[in-house]
C-alpha cells in the first residue's frame, strides 16, 4: 500500500499506465525522463511556455507551500508573484489554500499566509525533480535528478499522505457527514495537519507524519497543546502515521482517539 501512496505522488495525473510491480525509479525513467521532449512540449503548451511561470512552480514545487516563500525562491516582488498565481490558477495548474474559516474566525485572515497547491501530482513531481534539472536530463544523465529526490522524498510524499488522509476522513464519518475539513496555520506557527467538523458539531482534529518512525504520545500532546491555544476542544483526534504508532500510544485508542496507517488509505487508490 505504501508503494500505491509513493507512485500515485509521482504519477498521479499523468496518463499512463503504472505497473507497481516494477520498481519506482525503473518507471519514473521509463514514463518520465526518458519521455522527457514529449512532456515538455505538453507543459510548455499548459503554461503558455512562460518563464516567470516556470519560477513560480519550481519554487513552490517543494517547501511550505506558502506564496511568500515561492515568491523568494522565485526571485519575484509580492504583486507580480501574486497576478502570476491568479494566471496560473484560470490555467488550471494551481489552487489556493486559505486556513480553515471555523477557527478563530474572527481574525483578519493575512493573505500573504495563503497556501497553494498544484491540481495533480505529477505537475508538482515535474517542477520538483525534473524541470529545475532539464540539462541534463535532456543528455539523458538523470543520477542528478534521483539525487535529488532521494533528498526530499519523504517531504514531497507527505503532502499527497495528508491530502488522501482528508479523503479518508470523509468516507470513515459518513454516519455524521464532514460539512468542512482542511488545515490550520497561523502566524503564532499554531500547525493542524487536519480539521473537520461534522454535520452535528463535532470537531475532528489530526496530524498526519509521512516519516521512517512511529508516532509517539508526544504527538498527541503537541496537537492538544495547541487546540488550547487555539480554544479547540476536539471530540476526537485522528493521527496518521506511515510507520505506526508507539505502544503508549496505541493503549489510548478509543473513541476519542483513532489510529490510522496507510493501508487505511488502500481503498482511495487501488
Amino acid at each position: 500500500m505504501q508503494t500505491a501512496v509513493n507512485y500515485f505522488a509521482v504519477f498521479g495525473g499523468l496518463d499512463v499506465k503504472i505497473d507497481t510491480s516494477k520498481p519506482l525509479r525503473t518507471l519514473i525513467i521509463r514514463h518520465i525522463l526518458d519521455e522527457y521532449y514529449e512532456i515538455q512540449e505538453s507543459i510548455e503548451k499548459l503554461t503558455q511556455n512562460n518563464a516567470p511561470y516556470h519560477k513560480i512552480l519550481t519554487g513552490l514545487a517543494l517547501g511550505d507551500r506558502r506564496t511568500t516563500t515561492a515568491f523568494k525562491r522565485a526571485d519575484v516582488d509580492y504583486d507580480e508573484g501574486i497576478e502570476t498565481i491568479s494566471n496560473l490558477a484560470h490555467l488550471g495548474i494551481l489552487t489556493k489554500e486559505t486556513p480553515v474559516d471555523f477557527v478563530q474566525s474572527e481574525k483578519i485572515r493575512n493573505e500573504k499566509l495563503n497556501k497553494l497547491l498544484f491540481t495533480t501530482p505529477f505537475l508538482r513531481f515535474w517542477f520538483a525533480f525534473v524541470s529545475p534539472l532539464y540539462r541534463g536530463i535532456a543528455r539523458e544523465e538523470y543520477d542528478e535528478s534521483f539525487e535529488r529526490f532521494n533528498n526530499y522524498q519523504l517531504e514531497f510524499m507527505h503532502l499527497i499522505f495528508e491530502q488522501l488522509s482528508h479523503e479518508f476522513i470523509k468516507s470513515a464519518f459518513a454516519d455524521d457527514e464532514i460539512e468542512k475539513i482542511g488545515r490550520y496555520w497561523d502566524e503564532d506557527k499554531n500547525d493542524l495537519d487536519l480539521i473537520a467538523k461534522t454535520k452535528s458539531g463535532k470537531i475532528l482534529i489530526g496530524s498526519c507524519k509521512y516519516t521512517n518512525t512511529k508516532v509517539k504520545k508526544n504527538e498527541l500532546n503537541r496537537l492538544h497543546a495547541i487546540c488550547e491555544k487555539l480554544e479547540i476542544v476536539p471530540d476526537c483526534t485522528v493521527l496518521f502515521s506511515k510507520s505506526g504508532f508507539s505502544n503508549e500510544l496505541k493503549a489510548e485508542k478509543g473513541n476519542a482517539l483513532k489510529l490510522y496507517t496507510v493501508k487505511s488509505l488502500k481503498a482511495l487508490i487501488l
